[in-house]
């Protein structure tokens, strides 16, 4: 059985015990996210069915951890002025398993 799910303004396709990274959610880890904006569901039968514009289904997952993705650097530079300054940014994510579609 998959779906796919919306957090975060982002879509993501999943399935049972399928980890994903997805933007920093308030949990702790340990703890469990139930997700009710499901846009899609199949099934093994080859059943879809498609929200109009949600299903009525529930997806729960487990918190594995709260952590940071590697650090980009952005840089700004001017020609000939001597401008130029550095900037480094990492984002926050939430690391999940899935366990049921329901």
């Amino acid at each position: 059985m998959i779906a796919v799910i919306e957090t975060g303004g982002k879509q993501y396709l999943v399935s049972p015990k399928t980890k994903l990274q997805i933007d920093k959610l308030v949990a702790e880890a340990g703890g469990t996210l139930e997700f009710d904006k499901i846009l899609l569901i199949a099934d093994e039968k080859g059943m879809i069915e498609i929200g109009a514009p949600m299903v009525d289904a529930k997806v729960t997952a487990t918190v594995e951890r709260q952590l940071r993705t590697r650090k980009i650097l952005v840089r700004k530079f001017k020609n000939k002025t001597r401008y130029h300054r550095t900037h480094g940014h990492r984002q926050h994510k939430t690391e999940i398993t899935v366990e049921t579609i329901k």
